[in-house]
């Protein structure tokens, strides 16, 4: 018999759905800068956020971004 296959996305919109806003700040703020582990439940929340922004909010999204990794010291690419 297989495991059942785990479905990260919705494991990771199950966990939070319910929340309110004070606790999804708090496990924003919790996640950002802290374990790599946190990273695939980030992305599960920015891809949301991006679905739902239109054009203008997508392209200022990617200008604060942009300007961010623009000021960052280069990574050296292994």
């Amino acid at each position: 018999m297989q495991p059942p296959i785990l479905d990260l996305r919705s494991a990771i919109i199950a966990r939070v759905q319910n929340n309110d806003k004070q606790q999804l700040t708090e496990v924003i703020e919790g996640s950002v800068g802290h374990d790599e582990r946190t990273l695939p439940g980030l992305g599960v929340l920015f891809e949301m956020i991006w679905g739902k922004l239109d054009g203008k909010e997508q392209a200022k999204l990617v200008d604060v971004l942009h300007q961010h990794l623009s000021q960052l010291e280069p990574v050296l690419k292994s």
